[in-house]
């Protein structure tokens, strides 16, 4: 397994709660040999990705490209997931308006984008439920819940 972390903004992130959190999402879903990349960002960064590559002007939260998706991409050995984006000023706004932490919304984003980059989705609501599911169980396995 390989994450590979980078946060270009100046706000102290914890690494290691990234990490454990993709340990644990891997097992649970049995991923082998996964490979992902997770960038942290500002609001201003994430805009411009949802507006350059999602065709919306908007801030988000976070932000998913699987590689899986495309045949282009395939690597012995390993499995590599794609990229996520995680805005870390949309991460502290939503800490605070849900009231838990930041460590928290910062899990809770990265399950989500992992569980997308695994195909899983929430536009219908059965699978809304089922994803919404899965990530509770992996957050409150990490004690990360609400």
């Amino acid at each position: 397994m390989e994450i590979l972390l980078t946060n270009t903004t100046k706000e102290s992130v914890e690494e290691k709660d990234i990490e454990n959190i993709c340990k644990i999402t891997f097992k649970k879903l049995e991923v082998k040999n996964p490979t992902v990349s997770i960038t942290i960002v500002d609001n201003k960064k994430i805009k411009e990705i949802n507006r350059d590559y999602r065709n919306k002007d908007s801030e988000t939260d976070v932000i998913s490209f699987a590689f899986e998706e495309s045949d282009d991409y395939e690597y012995p050995d390993m499995r590599f997931l794609g990229e996520i984006y995680i805005s870390i000023d949309k991460a502290k706004s939503q800490a605070e308006e849900y009231g838990h932490s930041l460590k928290r919304e910062i899990c809770f984003l990265t399950v989500h984008g992992l569980l997308h980059l695994l195909g899983y989705d929430h536009i219908e609501e059965k699978d809304r439920v089922v994803m919404r599911k899965l990530e509770e169980e992996i957050l409150e396995s990490y004690d990360a819940k609400r």
